[in-house]
């Protein structure tokens, strides 16, 4: 097996390659758009706008990407997908205006919801089933490492000129070579339905696809708003960039025993544990601890906060996974990135206007609602229905601002 998962990696590294350059560029203009954008004194909702435009063009890039990969083919559909995401880039520095950022950040969202699923649907169907799980466990680390280090990009020039945004233009743009020159073959996903049916996944996963939405809620207000959150509260571009890669690497060290708990549990119940300690963690922090404490004891809980709230929605992918047939991949991948999309694109809003009315820890407060609501819902979900009886293997996703959603399903649909 050994040897198998060798052999495989051999062909997809060039793949994975690409996939943590894009990962690598988009976490480092995630975070330089909030931060520039506090410095041009766009207030809390514009920042969250700007963080909901992305989400918003992932939605309707879902709609459409698997038509696309049909039409023209894995390769074909990345680079030119990249291409546009990163002229992208280049185009919020030429264009400094809150909603032409909007606008933009549409744009790259729609590119990477394609570029996401060309890359998750060609290592599922290139890897066999002896090591798919293996190779999406790299493919994962892979994001997790990149994310981090798109954070530690940040403070290698100044946020307020043009170096940084092309630098994320330049590392998008790198990410076409290893693919266009790969030798691996891109699968034919003739036959496989390409249609997101929402009601069709509800009727699957109930409770899935609602806590698909709260998680998208609570990430997408993260990412788009943590930046500022941190700026607020007086850190540098250094102490930013720490604060974003904590709570990554904080996920990077709790996915994997989460992973193997939920593979011995009905993952709802690990769900609302998960979903109640972040609150409560949350709830607390705002609560009883200083304003003003030392930044290693904010890292140190953002590091928290990361390993409680982050990886929920791989947990809940695997759930939705247990019920998913196979000739619905890319239906439900899709289905998936809309949900949990929309949520992304509410998040920020949300967050913003609660920034605005109630200072920066409206952020927290939230999440601590939104992660109670999963709680609420997966309680009574499981009073209505018992846990599929066969499941499959848990995936570790990747905790990112896509919010990817790599559905490896292996048996007959069941309702759960």
């Amino acid at each position: 097996m050994r040897s198998n998962l060798m052999g495989t990696l051999a062909t997809l590294a060039a793949l994975l390659l690409g996939f943590g350059l894009l990962q690598l560029g988009n976490n480092l203009q995630g975070t330089l758009l909030a931060v520039r954008g506090g410095l041009e004194a766009f207030s809390p909702t514009q920042v969250g706008l700007i963080g909901s435009g992305f989400s918003i063009g992932l939605v309707l890039g879902s709609l459409t990407a698997g038509t696309l990969i049909q039409s023209v083919g894995h390769i074909r559909t990345f680079a030119a997908l990249a291409a546009l995401a990163s002229a992208s880039a280049l185009l919020h520095v030429m264009l400094v205006h809150p909603v032409a950022w909007i606008g933009f950040r549409m744009v790259t969202g729609l590119c990477f919801a394609g570029l996401l699923m060309s890359v998750e649907s060609w290592l599922n169907a290139s890897a066999t089933p002896a090591v798919r799980g293996q190779i999406l466990g790299i493919y994962s680390m892979t994001g997790l490492i990149a994310a981090v280090g798109g954070q530690m990009l940040l403070p290698l020039a100044d946020p307020g000129g043009f170096m940084l945004f092309a630098c994320v233009s330049l590392i998008i743009s790198i990410a076409l070579v290893p693919v266009a020159l790969s030798k691996s073959q891109a699968p034919a996903e003739v036959g496989a339905r390409t249609r997101a049916n929402l009601r069709h996944l509800y009727r699957q996963s109930p409770f899935g696809l609602v806590a698909a939405f709260l998680c998208g809620i609570s990430t997408g207000a993260f990412y788009a708003l943590g930046p500022l959150y941190a700026q607020q509260a007086g850190f540098d571009d250094q102490g930013i960039a720490l604060f974003m890669a904590c709570a990554i690497l904080g996920a990077f060290a709790t996915t994997w025993p989460l992973g193997f708990l939920s593979d011995r549990m009905d993952r709802r119940r690990l769900v609302i544990v998960v979903a109640l300690a972040s609150a409560l963690l949350l709830a607390a922090m705002m609560l009883f601890l200083p304003q003003g404490m030392a930044p290693g004891w904010v890292f140190f809980l953002v590091f928290a906060f990361g390993g409680v709230v982050l990886p929920t929605y791989g947990i809940v992918v695997a759930h939705v996974n247990d019920s998913v047939h196979p000739t619905e991949f890319i239906a439900a991948s899709g289905g998936l990135l809309i949900v949990q999309g929309s949520g992304m694109a509410l998040g920020p809003l949300l967050g913003g206007a609660m920034m605005e009315a109630m200072g920066r820890n409206g952020l927290p407060w939230l999440v601590v609602l939104a992660q109670g609501l999963v709680a609420v819902w997966g309680a009574y979900r499981i009073s209505r229905r018992a846990a599929p009886v066969e499941k499959e293997q848990f995936v570790n996703m990747t905790v990112s601002p896509v919010g990817t959603t790599l559905i490896e399903a292996t048996q007959e649909a069941k309702p759960s």
